[in-house]
This record gives C-alpha cells, structure tokens and sequence, in this order.
C-alpha cells in the first residue's frame, strides 16, 4: 500500500511543481528587464554643430556640444566641442572645453584643452589648463563647486560684481597712501 501511494503522491506534486515553475520563470525575466537599464549608462546627448540653441539646459545626464547655446547648462558631464559656442553659465561635475564658453564655469574636474576660450570665472575642485588654452578670467577652488554660491552668499551677491571687492582694498591702499 506505501508502494502504490508514493507512487501517485510524485505525480501530482511533479505538475504543481511545474505550475509554480511556469510562474517563477517570467519574474526573473522581467527583474532582469529592471536590473538592465541601470547596468547600463545611456550615451552622451549631442547638439550638432547646425544646432543654436536659446534657453537653458538642465540634465542629470552627459551632454556633448557643438553648436551654439545662449543660457545656462547643468549636466553630469558636459564636454564643448571645438567649433561650439556657450554664452551662459555652465554647471558640471565634469566639464571639458575645447571651444568658447563665455560665462562662469562651476565643475568638480574642470579641463580646458589647447583649443578652448574661456571668457569668465572657473569654480572648480580640481582644474587642468593644458598649453595653449585662453582664459580670461579668475579662478578659485571650492570643495564643492557646484553649491558654492548657496554655501556662502557673501561671494554670490558680488559673484557678478567681482571688482567691488578688489576695488575696496585698492581704495584702502590708495586712502594709506594719502593719509
């Protein structure tokens, strides 16, 4: 009797087993599906060179210029190509010019190549200038870059008016010289 009732207990629990299989198998797939697009970074959106473009740009993404922006660009990693053109600030973690930028430039890693014209502020954490490059300008260091002018206000508000504080100093020299 133990024979006959092991041998029809296999039978059934052989097709739930392959019941719940059958279900099992399609939610892998499609945890897979999930998991894929994470796995893999999305490529670099480009402006071509005919492209001029008015207003601003803001991705979490990496974006490739050559063209022509008039405003603001924040992205992850923003390379300007040599025939490109940015007049407008440009916010990145990664900037890499080879053309013209006029405007600030705030970055974690900013790099101006032998090609690159930059006409304004560069706020970086690390910067490399190679030979060549044209810049026009100041440069300053900050741990964080991309939040400075948040963190202290102070060098906001004369962010557009650089000079002021440079001219307060030459007027106390100046006022030391008289009196």
């Amino acid at each position: 009797m133990f024979s006959k009732s092991k041998i029809n207990e296999p039978g059934p629990k052989a097709e739930e087993a392959a019941k719940p299989a059958a279900h099992e198998t399609p939610k892998p797939q499609s945890n897979d599906f999930k998991a894929s697009p994470p796995k893999a970074k999305p490529p670099a959106s480009v402006l071509s060179p005919d492209l001029h473009i008015t207003g601003n740009i803001k991705t979490t993404g990496d974006i490739q210029v050559e063209g022509t922006v008039e405003g603001d660009i924040r992205a992850h990693l923003l390379t300007i190509g040599e025939a490109a053109t940015i007049k407008g600030e440009v916010i990145a973690d990664d900037v890499v010019v080879n053309g013209r930028i006029v405007g600030r430039v705030r970055g974690l890693k900013v790099r101006l190549t032998a090609t690159a014209r930059v006409e304004g502020d560069i706020i970086h954490k690390t910067i490399a200038i190679e030979s060549g490059a044209h810049f026009e300008g100041s440069v300053q260091r900050q741990d964080d870059p991309l939040n400075g002018g948040k963190a202290r206000p102070q060098q906001q508000n004369a962010g557009g008016q650089q000079q002021q504080p440079a001219a307060q100093p030459q007027k106390a020299a100046a006022g030391g010289q008289n009196g």
